[in-house]
C-alpha cells in the first residue's frame, strides 16, 4: 500500500512564497530489470484551493520512493490537495492547510 506524506507550514504571510515536500511510500517498478510486474506511479498533481498548480509525470527513471519539493506563493488561507495516480488508476490523496495571517 502506498503511503503519502506532505510537510506544509502551519502558517504564512500574504504572498509568502512556502516550501512544500512530498514523499510516498512506492517501489515504483519498471520491470526493466527485474521479473516483477511492472508497478509505476503515473502523476502527482498538487492543487491549491482546487486549482492545479503543479503537475509531475513519473518515467522509467524515477527511483523507489518519490520525494518532491517544490514552492508555491500564498495569498491567502489555502486548502492543499496532492493526488498521486498509478498507471493503472488507482489515486492516493493527502491534504493540509496554510493560514495567512
Amino acid at each position: 500500500m502506498s503511503r503519502p506524506r506532505i510537510r506544509l507550514p502551519d502558517s504564512a504571510s500574504p504572498g509568502e512564497i512556502i516550501e512544500i515536500r512530498t514523499l510516498i511510500d512506492h517501489p515504483m517498478i519498471t520491470s526493466l530489470s527485474s521479473p516483477q510486474p511492472r508497478d509505476m506511479l503515473a502523476t502527482l498533481e498538487a492543487r491549491m484551493n482546487g486549482e492545479t498548480f503543479f503537475v509531475y509525470d513519473f518515467d522509467n527513471g524515477t527511483s523507489a520512493n518519490p520525494y518532491h519539493v517544490f514552492f508555491a506563493r500564498v495569498e491567502e488561507t489555502s486548502d492543499f490537495e496532492f493526488v498521486w495516480t498509478h498507471e493503472n488508476g488507482e489515486t492516493f490523496t493527502a491534504q493540509g492547510r496554510v493560514t495567512v495571517a
